[in-house]
């Protein structure tokens, strides 16, 4: 149908319910310098036009990019059984499900993901999934204040600033105070992190491996955490879970991460999901959806959401999320993926994206004033110090078909020349040495 606009007629009456006589007066509260002054919308196209438009514009992204990026979304090989059974329209046009009567393949696969994801993580209960990895840690940020009555959140400076930036915002409103423990040349400062909780702090909250790749134990900060009243919190990277110590064996109270890395495209930043796990003690608390498993008058299996009490939808008041939905076409994609790999397929993934990862810093370190940043060990990703700011050598390298990783600078003082480099199982020996041979001709 064509679009018809109100009638005159029709404003009025509009307007005259809600109080008001003009148009502009809906915008009061709006300072004038903030309104638009003008859209700049071009004149009217025909469609091939729009279409052939929008084509060029398409063509101009580079598609052709040898890419090391990695600061918390990387980018794997996905298996071809992942877009053709998450495509099946049952499953990508299906809405919330509330009523289980209709919605028990939904359920079931909601049901599937958390206990991979508990597996993964090895803890006792997971959720539905929420946004991403940033809102995930949020999330659980929240379930300890709520859980401790406490306002102050003990954060490491080496956990991924993109996210630390999103707790910032999301509690920007609310009578928590974050405190930043710093990390030490890109290193964790555990006994600072075993130090920091006091009996104002709810959580302890760090991240395995940390932004710039180095790996730790954090079993005893989670250790003093609790005995002084705190939760402990690790965000992680899900693939680097089928090689190293897990947040259950670590001790943790609540493991969250960002989801994209199993079975979802970079898609220029999104949709993701963010990945949820706790201890059973805490599951009064947890935000989201959960899926359970129950049996009818029949004894016939079926699934349900459960523990709704603390839904949106029934006490609002008192909800533990403001998030009124899950994403659940993404976590469909991740249990396909996590099925079809399997803990060795994950494992085999994990140890090729480690070992490009130690041939990419051996190639690199041999140019000269190319060093790594620390000495920790790490995954498929770690930091490395140039002898120019890493941003020039970014540019530079980009107009040579690579990206050879996010210069840390941005959100770190004194780190201007340090590069997080990041290789996963798409990326090759050869394209190895073609990088570190355009790095030394540039440097």
């Amino acid at each position: 149908m064509p679009f018809i606009p109100h009638t005159p007629q029709e404003l009025e009456e509009m307007l005259a319910i809600v109080g008001v006589r003009h148009l502009d007066d809906l915008f009061a509260d709006i300072p004038p310098e903030m309104r638009p002054r003008r859209f700049r919308l071009p004149k009217g196209r025909s469609e091939a036009a729009v279409c052939a438009f929008f084509e060029e514009l398409a063509a101009r992204n580079g598609t052709n990019i040898t890419s090391f990026l990695g600061a918390g979304f990387y980018a794997h090989d996905i298996p071809k059984a992942v877009d053709a059974l998450a495509g099946r329209s049952e499953f990508y046009t299906a809405y919330t499900p509330y009523q289980a009567e209709c919605s028990q393949g939904t359920l079931q696969a909601i049901f599937e993901f958390q206990t991979a994801v508990c597996r993964l993580l090895d803890m006792d209960c997971a959720n539905a999934s929420v946004y991403d990895g940033g809102t995930a840690l949020f999330e659980a940020a929240m379930m300890a204040v709520r859980a401790t009555r406490r306002q102050t959140l003990a954060v490491d400076e080496a956990v991924n600033p993109i996210w630390r930036k999103m707790l910032a915002t999301y509690i920007a409103g609310l009578p928590i105070t974050l405190k930043i423990v710093p990390q030490k040349n890109g290193i964790s400062d555990l006994r600072a992190l075993s130090d920091a909780p006091d009996k104002e702090c709810a959580a302890i909250i760090v991240q395995n491996p940390n932004f710039f790749g180095a790996v730790a134990d954090y079993s005893e900060v989670f250790a003093a955490a609790r005995a002084k009243g705190a939760l402990g919190i690790i965000s992680v990277y899900p693939v680097m879970q089928a090689v190293l110590k897990t947040p259950g064996e670590m001790g943790a109270d609540v493991a969250v991460a960002e989801g994209q890395s199993l079975g979802q495209p970079l898609n220029f930043g999104g949709p993701y999901l963010g990945l949820m796990a706790c201890k059973k003690e805490h599951i009064r608390q947890f935000p989201g959806r959960i899926a359970g498993r129950a049996t009818d008058l029949n004894g016939k299996t079926g699934y349900v959401l459960t523990l709704q009490a603390r839904e949106q939808h029934i006490r609002r008041a008192k909800a533990t999320s403001n998030i009124c939905s899950n994403q659940a076409l993404c976590a469909l994609r991740t249990l396909i993926c996590l099925c079809l790999l399997g803990h060795g397929g994950l494992g085999r993934q994990a140890e090729r994206g480690m070992h490009l990862a130690r041939l990419a810093v051996k190639r690199l370190t041999s140019l000269k004033g190319v060093e790594p940043l620390n000495a920790a060990p790490y995954g498929n990703e770690t930091a490395l110090r140039f002898p120019v700011p890493a941003e020039r050598l970014v540019s530079a390298l980009i107009d040579r078909g690579f990206a050879p990783g996010y210069p840390v600078g941005r959100h770190y003082s004194d780190m201007e020349n340090v590069l997080l480099l990041a290789c996963t199982e798409t990326n090759t020996p050869e394209q190895i040495d073609a990088l570190a041979e355009a790095m030394g001709g540039l440097l």
